[in-house]
């Protein structure tokens, strides 16, 4: 930690030192940043000196123009242009979206250097620019490279055409490119390497791509690590080749001077304890009461079939008054990109339908609400689904809704881990039995309208369950506390699902519903016809059942086939999945790999040795006894 005079108490943009560039200042002031934030005051001047930096500082505080503005200004203060495609600096992050947001704030900024946005975005020739720039000129060319939008070979291509000098990728598509002969990133021109949302990074699934790019990459460079919670990861930190990082640490502080929280001052942490049944129609009073009305509000869900699901229900209960707008990890990519911009770009009130893939990293502008129907398995996650809120100085409110009972332990675990929330009070808002049981007409309304609803809400609902059985506070979410028949009503569930949870259930599974179940159709037409062709061949079956004779093992046979290419498919899994890992491994791992293999191989043979020694032992024993052939 760098002692305290070393810090400047001036927060203005024009106060750092070294000096930022004219054009620098003038783009922070036009794109609205009058101040600079605590991190980006502490960071600045660090990382554009010749120091690595680890930045932890709450979520929302200005993160990413901490590491661009150093990049931009120690490129364009080379001494000379760097070379066709060699590469100056490279971010990395965890998520697509997150790239293409921190790409998207590095074009912002670049538009205000005349020679870079040339570069970028070449004149039309009908345009009246006219301005042109020596060949010679200092510039930065970004590229984004993300896995599922291009295939690695468009990605090289663009480089080769374009000669980018700044790198944004995610991990797997940054080692593609990197692993090409075609790029460079030499000691020469090489300057500035930054992990954003760093300790996400360094999770088992990103450590060997992050180990091979750094093995790609010059020793002597600049590196940053930048997260909201770095400290969870500084063990594997240190071993990402940082050397003698200055770490930098900001967080809000309480009017005792004790750290108390880890989010912005002005984002509010609230909880609500509710039964299932109300919870839908807190979310619907919630967002009618608040004045001002919110304008961009995230709705966080355990998993990606309660996304589909609700998807479905939740503009029934909101009405005509906001856009609904879902988002989940498995979306397709093109979908993702297009929902989350669709969310972004929204001038209308809209409420975002989404799980953890939103929780970190993505700088959403505005958002004025955090409701979380789920608390998050991973209580780690918690404070980056609140700090979506209130980010960059703006007010914001989160609040986590908790069943009545052990759920309530939350709140003091929160606590504990320095992330406190404070009982939602507002005089307006009331929900009724009669509330929660119209949100449960509408619900089952939407679901009996279309079989394919209700098969979205059995998935749902059965997804949900297995993640609640995995939270990570099992002492407070326990499955044994749950209400069943209140979670299907609340879910405008037709009937509970089947599920090993329930086989001791002794109430109403049908949820008291009547429903004519052979008669419930699809809306698909399609689907329809293979339901009804189903239903036919099953009541022929009944009708006419085959017997086989006794001899007859068809079924048997076609068992054991099944079970066969079950095995042979298994086997080729396993094989791809050897390869793959393979693969990903460095020159010393798979050194060490066939060092273990060898020693088991040598074992092995001693122990085949032994026992044939101890074989031929027992041979020379019984050798000359006589061969027994029965009682006279």
């Amino acid at each position: 930690m760098p002692p305290k005079s070393s810090v400047s108490s001036s927060r203005a943009w024009d106060g750092v030192n070294p000096p930022l560039s004219d054009w620098v200042l003038e783009a922070v002031a036009t794109l609205g940043f009058t101040r600079m934030t605590p991190v980006q005051a502490s960071t600045i001047p660090l990382f554009m000196a010749h120091k690595d930096v680890v930045v932890e500082a709450v979520t929302g505080s200005g993160k990413t123009l901490s590491f661009l503005i150093p990049i931009v200004e120690r490129l364009l203060r080379l001494d000379e242009p760097i070379k066709k495609h060699h590469v100056g600096a490279i971010v990395v992050s965890p998520t697509r979206e997150l790239a293409s947001q921190i790409h998207q704030v590095l074009l912002s900024l670049l538009a205000f250097h005349g020679p870079s946005a040339a570069a970028i975005t070449p004149p039309d020739e009908d345009a009246n620019q006219t301005k042109t720039y020596p060949s010679n000129t200092l510039k930065v060319i970004p590229q984004l490279l993300l896995g599922g939008l291009t295939t690695p070979a468009e990605d090289l291509s663009s480089f080769l055409k374009k000669s980018p000098n700044v790198l944004i990728a995610t991990p797997g598509r940054l080692l593609e490119l990197l692993s090409s002969p075609h790029v460079h990133c030499p000691q020469s021109s090489f300057e500035m390497l930054v992990f954003d949302e760093a300790d996400r990074l360094l999770d088992l699934g990103f450590k060997n791509d992050i180990q091979k790019i750094l093995g790609r990459l010059p020793k002597q460079r600049r590196t940053g690590l930048f997260s909201a919670s770095v400290s969870e990861a500084l063990d594997q930190i240190i071993r990402v080749g940082l050397r003698n990082p200055v770490k930098v640490a900001v967080k809000v502080r309480g009017t005792s001077g004790v750290e108390e929280k880890r989010t912005p001052a002005s984002l509010q942490m609230t909880y609500l304890v509710t039964p299932p049944t109300h919870k839908l129609p807190a979310v619907n009073n919630i967002l009618k009461i608040l004045d001002p009305r919110p304008q961009k509000t995230i709705l966080y869900f355990a998993t990606c079939a309660s996304v589909d699901y609700f998807q479905h229900i939740v503009p029934l209960l909101l009405g005509d008054e906001f856009t609904v707008i879902p988002l989940h990890g498995k979306h397709p990519s093109n979908v993702r990109q297009k929902n989350f911009t669709r969310f972004i770009n929204s001038i209308t009130p809209s409420v975002l339908l989404t799980t953890d893939v939103a929780a970190r990293g993505l700088d959403i502008p505005s958002v004025d609400l955090v409701i979380q129907i789920d608390p998050p398995s991973d209580p780690k996650v918690f404070i980056h689904r609140c700090g979506r809120a209130g980010r960059a100085g703006r007010r914001g409110l989160s609040i986590v809704l908790l069943h009545p009972g052990r759920e309530e332990d939350f709140v003091p675990f929160l606590d504990v881990r320095k992330t406190p929330v404070t009982l939602y009070e507002n005089s307006s808002l009331s929900i009724t039995d009669e509330d929660a049981s119209k949100a449960t007409m509408t619900a089952r309304k939407a679901v009996m309208s279309d079989r394919a609803y209700h098969d979205k809400s059995q998935r749902a609902f059965v997804s949900w369950l297995r993640s609640y059985s995995k939270h990570q506070a099992g002492s407070i979410f326990r499955v044994a506390d749950l209400d069943w028949e209140a979670l299907g009503h609340a879910w405008g569930l037709l009937k509970l699902p089947k599920m090993p949870e329930l086989r001791t259930f002794k109430g109403d599974k049908s949820l008291g519903v009547t429903i004519d179940w052979a008669n419930y159709a699809y809306q698909d037409k399609q689907r329809e016809k293979h339901r009804q062709e189903s239903l036919r061949e099953a009541e022929s079956e009944q009708q006419n059942p085959r017997k086989r004779p006794a001899s007859e093992s068809v079924a048997w046979s076609q068992n054991l086939e099944k079970r066969k290419e079950r095995e042979q498919r298994r086997e080729r899994k396993k094989a791809r999945r050897d390869r793959d890992r393979w693969d990903k491994m460095t020159e010393e791992e798979k050194q060490r790999v066939r060092e273990t293999e060898a020693m088991i191989e040598k074992v092995r043979k001693e122990a085949e040795l032994q026992r044939a020694k101890a074989a031929a032992s027992k041979n020379a024993e019984t050798e000359g006894e006589e061969e027994f052939t029965g009682f006279d």
